[in-house]
């Protein structure tokens, strides 16, 4: 973007932590990567192929725009390298990024190096693959085997893989089991509350940056909901008696959550909630406290749901934490056990009554536990991250019909549609932050700054919800602002007329595909209209409609 290089990055000028506030979803996929292939086992009848590649996708055979979309957040995309494979880009990558400074500024990455020596790793096992094929030797049984000058004849990573699978499959380990996780229980279901609150004009305004204040505890008065249809709106008529309720709360675990237990990076402790959050969790609990309502009758059965928002406004790290603190805190005679779980693959068990975590760490175990749970007649809450794209829940994630379940994914329908309409769940629609909000995680942030420092935060952070709108993944991370600058570029020079009908029309959500690059420039808009809800797509950020204006006369007119 023209102003991109003329604005600090804000997490430059702030407190150590806030560039790790919230991750990148491409880093959480190559940590999902990463322990997939920790987890594999070895066995007498394993390929070769299995062995070196551990189950993965190969990445050699990615496409360059795809991983400059997927990593990069589009920089350095050209349509006419729509079908170029990674491993022709690598062997010459001047041929097909010809601005430099795109080109230096994509090789300096650390995404970028590590998928070069990623494909220079698969290139060099495909040709150890064909080496042994043509030899016969396609199994581990068959490289135990292997004459000398054939195992000679590969490269010396390739052998030293192959060794130590064969080795692994002679002596198997003890068939794993699920994890005791000591302490995380109590470090959640103990977790330290705060709130921010907008201050009163007068002095104690004047001498913060921002006009918020941070208090230790509880708040004395929380928001409020009302119904709407067959929703709950927050209420702002009852908010205008008696104290002011939050701007934001924040919870601290000192042990963290379970979307820092599933990384395997340090990840703040904090997790925010605005009134998006909590009114998500407002509706959970009626769905809770309807389930365990002895007027349920013996067939009623509990709600299931999707907790839809635009990418990057804290639906897994602030609302799945969040559902997980107030589920740990409902009666544990109705509801024994809390299964928070990423992409079917990495659960955490919550246990009430005996208090204690237990983590599984694959599928198999997932389901055994899954099974168990059913078996002893506990009643069970389900939070379900999609963790990683086009991964929905498995079928054995349509979970018994007397439990509770809610699914987090992004609003790409491929990632819970199939599974949604098989359970009949209902959506959460969660609104973006808005500029309260994010001011008030500038004041939790800083809380402990001077109030010049304060407003250079908050200053910084308007600049960047103007260029990025008021998501918090893009305003807080200098790594997140910078990549996704790029990708809002690429899609202003991809937007027609059409997409923009059909993506800023009001009166109606349209499917959410992630694919398309105009996505990128909307949010998605729950409101209350004529004595309902009505769902809409709207412009992301301040400036996007005159840059759509720029590059679309027409659509003015």
């Amino acid at each position: 973007m023209k102003q991109k290089h003329t604005i600090t990055p804000l997490a430059r000028r702030t407190p150590n932590g806030v560039l790790t506030q919230v991750p990148t979803e491409a880093r959480r996929e190559a940590e999902e990567r990463l322990r997939r292939t920790q987890e594999m086992k070895f066995t007498i009848s394993s390929n070769i192929e299995d062995v070196l590649f551990k189950g993965r996708v190969c990445v050699n055979e990615m496409k360059l725009n795809d991983f400059l979309t997927r990593e990069l957040d589009g920089r350095g995309i050209v349509d006419t390298n729509r079908d170029v494979m990674l491993e022709e880009f690598f062997r010459d990558p001047t041929r097909y990024i010809r601005d430099k400074g795109a080109l230096n500024e994509i090789q300096a990455s650390g995404h970028y190096l590590g998928m070069k020596r990623a494909v220079k790793g698969e290139v060099i096992f495909d040709e150890d693959i064909r080496r042994l094929c043509d030899k016969g030797v396609n199994n581990l049984p068959g490289w135990s085997l292997a004459a000398a000058d054939v195992k000679a004849a590969v490269h010396n990573s390739t052998k030293r893989f192959l060794d130590a699978a064969a080795e692994e499959a002679r002596n198997p380990t003890t068939t794993s089991a699920p994890e005791k996780l000591e302490g995380l229980y109590e470090s959640v279901h103990n977790a330290r509350r705060s709130h921010a609150v907008e201050l009163p004009d007068g002095d104690e305004r004047i001498k913060t940056g921002t006009g918020m204040g941070v208090h230790e505890g509880k708040p004395e008065q929380s928001w409020s909901y009302r119904e709407v249809g067959n929703t709950l709106e927050k209420d702002d008529a009852v908010q205008q008696c008696g104290s002011a309720p939050p701007v934001l709360m924040v919870l601290a675990s000192e042990k963290g959550w379970p979307y820092s237990w599933h990384t395997i990076q340090d990840l703040p402790k904090d997790v925010f909630v605005n009134c998006e959050v909590e009114r998500a969790w407002q509706i959970v609990k009626g769905d809770v406290t309807a389930w365990s309502s002895p007027h349920g009758g013996t067939d009623f059965k509990p709600g299931r749901r999707v907790l839809i928002g635009t990418p990057g406004i804290g639906k897994s790290m602030a609302a799945g934490s969040y559902l997980l603190y107030q589920l740990l805190h409902c009666d544990a005679k109705k509801l024994q056990v809390v299964v928070h779980c990423f992409g079917g693959r990495d659960a955490y068990v919550s246990d009430k009554t005996s208090r204690t975590v237990t983590r599984c760490g694959d599928e198999d175990m997932c389901i055994s536990e899954l099974r168990r749970l059913r078996g002893h007649g506990r009643n069970v809450y389900i939070i379900y991250d999609v963790a990683k794209e086009g991964t929905p829940p498995p079928r054995h994630f349509a979970p018994y019909d007397r439990w509770g379940m809610i699914v987090v994914p992004s609003p790409n329908v491929a990632n819970y549609d199939e599974w949604a309409k098989q359970l009949q769940a209902a959506r959460i629609i969660m609104n973006c932050p808005d500029e309260v909000d994010v001011k008030a995680v500038c004041a939790w942030m800083t809380r402990d700054e001077t109030r010049e420092k304060q407003a250079e935060c908050w200053k910084e952070a308007k600049k960047h919800m103007y260029l990025l709108g008021p998501i918090p993944r893009h305003v807080f991370d200098e790594e997140a602002f910078n990549g996704r600058c790029g990708a809002v570029e690429f899609a202003l020079q991809s937007i027609n007329e059409v997409t923009v009908k059909e993506c800023f029309s009001r009166g109606g959500e349209s499917p959410w595909c992630s694919e398309d690059p105009s996505h990128r420039l909307v949010k998605v808009v729950r409101e209350i209209y004529a004595g309902g809800v009505t769902l809409f797509n709207a412009p992301l950020f301040a400036c996007l409609e005159e840059r759509t204006l720029e590059r679309l006369p027409s659509v003015a007119e």
